[in-house]
């Protein structure tokens, strides 16, 4: 699962990096495996809900036979602040048994009077064997966004873990 988490994290950076000026994020699907490596799919639709069911069964059904995967899309969470925009992250490890971790990553939009911000991402639900990790989670999925070279600096650069 640390593998799929650290894919999770560089594709989650590439979402901050997508919706920092202010525009939806396609729903995208990062999936990698020893024989074919890593590639992403869009799944571009009239309506983002649509785009997000499309994704959603294709990470179900695995067509590409992929070790593991990460689904990203824009939707919200609510935090004790109220309902906030994030990025949610599905996070998948084909091995057997198969695992899944659920994040989101809360953002302000760029469109808000403070500008935009990432704020701390929280683990929202695991489906595997024994308990999760979450610190060598954490740390995973922050490798993963450091190694985007592009991406790691935006988030940098407007991090604000006040939420």
């Amino acid at each position: 699962m640390e593998q799929a988490i650290e894919l999770a994290g560089f594709f989650a950076a590439h979402g901050i990096w997508c919706v920092a000026e202010g525009e939806p994020l396609t729903p995208m699907l990062a999936q990698e495996s020893a024989a074919y490596g890593r590639n992403m799919l869009r799944f571009a639709a009239d309506q983002l809900e649509e785009g997000v069911a499309q994704a959603r069964e294709y990470l179900d059904q695995n067509p590409g036979q992929a070790e593991r995967a990460a689904l990203v899309y824009d939707g919200f969470i609510t935090l004790p602040s109220g309902r906030t925009d994030a990025l949610i992250v599905l996070v998948r490890s084909y091995a057997r048994p198969p695992t899944t971790l659920t994040m989101a990553v809360p953002y302000r939009n760029a469109q808000s009077p403070s500008g935009f911000a990432v704020h701390r991402p929280k683990f929202m639900g695991w489906q595997g064997p024994g308990t999760a990790d979450y610190k060598l989670l954490g740390d995973a999925f922050f490798r993963g966004v450091e190694s985007h070279e592009a991406a790691a600096p935006v988030w940098a650069q407007h991090n604000d873990d006040s939420i």
